[in-house]
């Protein structure tokens, strides 16, 4: 079959996936502190996540393109798919750049403005020295703008791929040509943007710290993410009787991709902090000081459960291909660059918690001063703006110290929001492009 039809069964179930990420979310807007900090925490991190992926995606697919290669030809359209998640991915991402941009959240230190102006008491002399570009106009209006120019490319390469199904015989393939130019133009912007998002995104979010391998370090992670979503994807279509004419050496090449992406990831990882911890300059040790010293099983676990567990169990040229080792290690993978990102993000937003919870206490005892009345209500508010801050990170924090339910349940929502719009977009077309002028090679593929 080379029509794909989402059935009934998996609509219901990503629906049900939908669902209770909505309720998670509401569970934990209900049960969080004034500035919903857990709720916007666990936004933050798997719209990045899920983004990501879909910008990977895109970035594969274009940089095949380009590079004339034809092994993955045969089944492009679920990378094709993925890419589509960008419109949903960079509306969501957008919501969250217009509450940075009006205060109504605690995810970013340098979102206080006070800490930028030289004049202002709490003038902060590194973040006002990094407000050029850390600032809420940056962050809103530049993701919007470059994501209008990655959700452009990417359906435009999507509706060219589509419409050569149906141009007929081309002299030198010109919708070919079409889609080339296109991927082509995607890879320099890409390029130069990719990493002024995870900046601000991301690495931000610890915003006394800066690192030149950060932008690397995290689009490896999320390359073998989509991987292996990838992989889970395949196996899945070729289940259920799609996909016949892919072989074992096309699967054993996208298990080569999560193999060597993990090894490379964990290059980046070592080197990022090797050279920060053998210099031990004080702006870039705080990022590990904090992660190794109060999440030291997060910390560990990330370089067992995305390097040990792949590299032993994909070493082997057959586990590759086999389905069911294939799967159990995309599943592993997938979870565990899932819960890398969670360690990027929550320790930074629970220490800006912190410091805003401190300082909102701060202003209650001045207000103590002046009235006890006063110094009673003022310590009452303190302690609900304080809320997760008042609470040392090396206790444990809900939602922060390790994911909960509520975490992995909004991590469900999301997946279920990305494969419904993913195999959404799989029924639109031939799962397979019979008129691309490299499916020959595709088909024929060995290794």
């Amino acid at each position: 079959m080379n029509q794909f039809n989402l059935s009934s069964s998996l609509r219901t179930t990503f629906l049900v996936m939908i669902a209770l990420g909505v309720v998670c979310l509401g569970l934990t807007w209900i049960s969080d502190d004034h500035s919903h900090t857990r709720f916007w925490s666990n936004v933050l991190h798997n719209s990045v996540f899920f983004t990501g992926i879909s910008i990977m995606a895109t970035f594969f697919m274009a940089a095949s393109i380009t590079a004339y290669a034809g092994w993955y030809t045969a089944f492009k359209r679920v990378f094709e798919s993925f890419s589509m998640f960008l419109i949903p991915g960079f509306i969501i991402m957008a919501i969250i750049g217009i509450v940075v941009y009006m205060d109504g959240n605690h995810l970013y230190h340098w979102a206080d403005e006070s800490l930028s102006d030289p004049n202002n008491k709490n003038y902060d002399q590194i973040i006002g020295g990094k407000s050029g570009f850390l600032n809420k106009n940056w962050y809103l209006f530049g993701t919007i703008v470059i994501g209008a120019a990655y959700i452009f490319l990417a359906t435009k390469i999507r509706s060219l791929s589509i419409s050569e199904e149906t141009a007929g015989n081309e002299e030198n393939f010109a919708t070919h040509r079409k889609i080339r130019s296109y991927a082509a133009a995607f890879l320099p912007i890409f390029g130069f943007t990719s990493v002024v998002l995870i900046w601000q995104w991301v690495m931000s979010v610890d915003s006394h710290w800066y690192s030149t391998m950060f932008a690397w370090y995290s689009l490896a992670s999320l390359f073998v993410a989509m991987m292996s979503l990838v992989a889970l994807t395949l196996i899945y279509l070729r289940k259920n009787g799609y996909y016949h004419n892919l072989s074992k050496h096309h699967v054993h090449d996208v298990g080569k991709f999560i193999f060597g992406i993990s090894v490379f990831w964990t290059y980046l990882w070592f080197s990022q902090f090797m050279l920060i911890w053998y210099a031990n300059i004080g702006e870039e040790t705080i990022y590990f000081k904090e992660r190794y010293n109060n999440y030291p099983v997060l910390f560990f676990m990330n370089i067992v459960v995305n390097f040990a567990l792949p590299f032993l169990v994909l070493m082997r040229n057959d586990t590759k291909w086999k389905t069911g080792s294939l799967s159990f290690m995309a599943i592993v993978v997938f979870l565990g660059h899932w819960m890398d990102f969670f360690l990027m993000i929550k320790p930074g937003v629970l220490i800006t918690a912190n410091h805003l919870g401190h300082s909102a206490a701060g202003h209650g005892a001045e207000a103590a001063g002046h009235a006890t009345e006063a110094a009673g209500h003022g310590a009452e508010a303190a302690g609900h703006a304080a809320a997760h801050g008042a609470e040392h990170v090396s206790s444990i924090v809900s939602g922060f110290t390790f994911p909960g339910l509520l975490e992995l349940g909004t991590m469900l929502g999301f997946l279920g929001l990305f494969g419904i719009v993913a195999f959404t977009v799989l029924t639109k077309a031939s799962l397979t492009s019979e008129k691309d002028p490299y499916l020959n090679e595709s088909l024929h593929h060995h290794v």
